[in-house]
């Protein structure tokens, strides 16, 4: 670090020694180096400021001045020539000084000689502390920013409204409520907790560390509240849960900011509540609204379309974010292509990624796209995208092979998922967590590999979740692999005892090879423990509307008229080679009810409502919470062929794509 600094300093002194050597314009060509040459009114100011350093009897604190304007138009250049010429006058800069080089050098991101500098001061002050503690702080350095903060107090020096703030924030990203609390200690004695930085920043360490308890004891105590310190508790609750208590504190706000109604969409967002984020940003939009949606907001409401489906809806937000200049904005488009994967259009998905600068393509812009193609079953073509994103020089993390594996999982590309998985650590130095595994045994599973997948298992490194053996499970259904079902299903019963679904396939496991004693005691198992199937629901979007669908629902205002169609629908489809398999209906009734209650899913009753209310030829797009069954999936591939309907199903594992009669899952999923 330090022989790098050495060099910066050799190569700077010639242009230095230039600079110093010209009288004050007019010059007829400006003394500065092309590349940091400023405009004339500056350069006449810098030249004031380099005067008393033309003498070889100039002090240190000559050079803070300059420093100090260098930084501030960002003149990094030139504030190594004056470096260079520190040195080379012999001088040692004292802790006033060092502050200001610190500072300099921190604003271009060199923190490597901002180090140094520091280091090599002696008698450091609280600025100079303040200088490292800002500067690492604000270049996701939090570990360091703590040791500097460590090292400051040890000395005796005291923090200041300009210290707190930053370690405070460090102590929120590394979640050290132990030290937040120790820093929250030291600012009470010196009487720093009534300042507005610091009481906000003591809110949002106390909210991102998962104290929100204390930050609303905090809240209470301050006699002036300021709008960061409503925001961060507002932001707080959304995270605990806490909707109603978030929603009554942005009621009582006065001066609400672009902030506080991003943390409500957000919050609304990650809670659950699309609807309710979605109102929220409309009530933005209104002709009378103070305040309107900025890139954050948009990119915090996005997520609502996807986890509603609401496409169209969608739409209107992205013509919006064009409207207002946000075409070229990195994070909005990355936004924007994964709302349209999750909404079942990958072709736009695919068009907002290619409008972001190659530049502009950062880890999670690539992310997104190798997940949404994932999600589509597109194994080939994230694959590819994970290629070209090792050519942009763009190192992959544990989210991109999380989709690469579960891609090529979906697309039966066994050989290039097993590669992949063995390079991850070898070649990318990522570490296979659970979920990585899950996928290798999904993968494994697929190609009836059973013995492999559960030999695979058994070396993992750490405990098997219920991913991992819910994928052997769903594997063993598939390849009728009673042996090893039981042993996934034992586990899973461990694991997560009230998931009626892993019951379910093993008593169908055990009914079609004949065990009908297995099947009366797994059935007499889960009436005994009050165990029942979670509610199915599925929803469609018509005309920007979303409308939602409960098994065996007659709420809808088109009930009778929906009903009537499936039973239509369901004589065409029978026609056709369609046979209801009723092994998905656990209850003691007659196979004619067993029929019935398959008509009843929330999946059908949608995609009826969809053919009764769109023009032929409109591809339907459905949405279910949980994993599509298995008597829905062949009836809707029946119902793709007959009307020549492309219908998108998403399920809570992938998305179905059903078209003339079969599906891009290939029948596993």
């Amino acid at each position: 670090m330090q022989f790098g600094l050495r060099r910066q300093i050799s190569a700077t002194i010639p242009e230095l020694k230039s600079v110093l050597s010209h009288p004050i314009p007019p010059p007829p060509a400006p003394p500065f180096p092309a590349e940091c040459t400023p405009e004339p009114t500056l350069n006449l100011q810098l030249q004031i400021l380099l005067q008393p350093i033309s003498q070889h009897s100039a002090y240190p604190s000559s050079y803070a001045p300059i420093f100090q304007f260098l930084t501030r138009h960002n003149f990094i250049k030139l504030g190594q020539q004056t470096h260079a010429q520190i040195v080379l006058h012999g001088l040692r800069p004292n802790a006033f000084l060092a502050a200001k080089m610190v500072a300099m050098y921190a604003s271009s991101g060199d923190l490597d000689s901002a180090a140094v500098v520091f280091e090599r001061t002696d008698n450091p002050s609280s600025l100079l502390y303040n200088s490292i503690i800002r500067a690492y702080t604000r270049h996701g350095f939090p570990e360091k920013t703590l040791e500097a903060y460590s090292r400051m107090h040890f000395l005796g020096l005291p923090g200041d409204n300009f210290t707190l703030p930053f370690v405070l924030k460090s102590c929120a990203d590394l979640s050290r409520v132990c030290m937040g609390r120790c820093v929250h200690g030291q600012g009470l004695r010196v009487g720093l907790e009534g300042d507005f930085y610091v009481g906000a920043s003591l809110i949002d360490m106390y909210v991102k560390c998962g104290a929100i308890g204390d930050a609303q004891k905090l809240f209470d105590k301050m006699v002036v509240r300021d709008v960061a310190s409503w925001n961060a508790l507002i932001a707080g609750y959304m995270k605990e849960g806490e909707i109603g208590v978030a929603e009554d504190l942005f009621g009582w706000m006065d001066g609400r900011n672009i902030v506080s109604w991003t943390a409500m969409i957000s919050g609304y967002t990650q809670n659950g509540f699309p609807e309710q984020a979605l109102a929220l940003f409309d009530e933005m939009l209104q002709e009378g609204s103070e305040i309107k949606p900025n890139w954050v907001t948009i990119v915090s409401v996005l997520p609502a379309c996807s986890h509603s489906g609401a496409l169209e809806r969608g739409r209107q937000i992205h013509d919006f974010a064009n409207e207002i200049g946000l075409r070229s904005n990195s994070s909005v488009q990355t936004a924007l292509a994964a709302m349209y994967a999750k909404c079942g259009s990958l072709i736009e998905a695919q068009r907002c990624f290619d409008m972001i600068a190659q530049k502009g393509k950062n880890l999670i812009a690539w992310n997104t796209m190798i997940m949404a193609y994932a999600s589509h079953g597109c194994g080939i073509e994230a694959v590819s995208i994970f290629e070209n994103m090792l050519k942009a020089g763009v190192q992959p993390d544990a989210v991109t092979f999380m989709g690469l594996l579960s891609g090529c999982s979906h697309s039966g590309l066994i050989d290039a998922g097993l590669k992949y998985f063995n390079d991850m650590s070898k070649i990318y130095s990522v570490e296979p967590r659970v979920e990585h595994y899950s996928c290798v045994v999904d993968l494994l599973g697929r190609a009836g590999r059973l013995v492999e997948a559960k030999d695979l298992i058994s070396q993992m490194p750490m405990l098997a979740g219920p991913s991992v053996w819910g994928a052997l499970l769903a594997a063993c259904r598939s390849y009728r692999n009673l042996e090893i079902a039981e042993l996934a299903a034992r586990r899973l019963f461990v694991l997560e005892p009230d998931n009626s679904g892993n019951y379910v396939i093993l008593s169908n496991l055990y009914a079609e090879a004949g065990m009908w004693e297995e099947v009366k005691k797994l059935r007499l198992l889960l009436k005994c423990q009050g165990m029942k199937k979670s509610p199915g629901c599925s929803w469609i979007e018509i005309n920007g509307k979303s409308h939602l669908f409960m098994g065996a629902d007659t709420s809808h205002p088109q009930a009778k008229e929906i009903y009537k169609f499936l039973e239509a629908l369901y004589e065409k489809i029978k026609i056709a080679g369609y046979i209801p398999d009723t092994t998905f209906v656990l209850h003691d009734i007659s196979e004619e009810e067993k029929e019935y209650n398959l008509t009843t899913h929330s999946e059908k009753l949608a995609i009826a409502f969809g053919l009764l209310n769109t023009s032929p030829g409109v591809v339907l797009r459905v949405t279910k919470n949980l994993r599509i069954c298995g008597d829905c999936h062949e009836a809707t591939k029946f119902i793709s062929k007959i009307y020549g309907r492309e219908i998108i199903v998403r399920d809570l594992n992938r998305f179905h794509c059903f078209k003339d009669g079969s599906c891009s899952c290939g029948d596993y999923w």
